[in-house]
């Protein structure tokens, strides 16, 4: 292995344990972006050029900011969860995953990918992808656009209306007032 793998591997894993043991939700989606960003950097260094760019640009360029805009304009950071960040379950769901990753394990070495092949894959190069993405698939692409563009909308329209139900929820209310019933 290389150092470079190394890092981006090191890069990926802290990400991805930061994103599910943080308290903070903005800090797990920053965690999240991170872990994507080191997936993206393997996805390269395995010479998948198509794969790394799209998960650059798709899941740390999109999804990840769109959720971090999400939880800001949702204002999801402000409150703090109370107790503890784990619960009595962790130990066995810490063994179950255990016992899965155990049997991915066992069926990637007994697998015969491991063996050398003296085939050559085939290659997809990125120019002839962004070809047909531009030619013959360029309707779906624009569709795909203008629905994330509708459900961001609808995100912001969502978030601007939640704070006047909140203040009329939370509306103090006088003791000379007599409540309804």
């Amino acid at each position: 292995m290389t150092a470079d793998f190394l890092i981006l591997s090191l890069l990926t894993l802290v990400g991805a344990v930061a994103a599910v043991s943080l308290r903070n939700l903005v800090h797990c989606a920053l965690a999240l972006a991170a872990a994507l960003a080191g997936l993206a950097g393997l996805y390269l260094h395995l010479q998948a050029q198509f794969v790394g760019f799209a998960q650059l640009l798709v899941y740390v360029g999109a999804v990840a900011i769109l959720i971090v805009f999400a939880i800001l304009l949702t204002r999801g950071s402000d409150s703090e969860p109370d107790g503890p960040p784990a619960t009595r379950g962790w130990v066995p769901g810490a063994g179950l995953a255990a016992a899965a990753a155990g049997l991915v394990v066992a069926a990637i070495l007994s697998s015969r990918a491991l063996a050398p092949s003296l085939q050559s894959s085939p290659e997809a190069p990125v120019r002839a992808i962004g070809e047909q993405l531009m030619t013959r698939y360029v309707l779906a692409l624009e569709l795909i656009g203008i629905l994330l563009t509708a459900a961001l909308i609808g995100a912001v329209i969502i978030a601007m209306t939640l704070p006047s139900r909140r203040s009329a929820e939370h509306k103090p209310q006088s003791r000379t007032s007599i409540p309804d019933l």
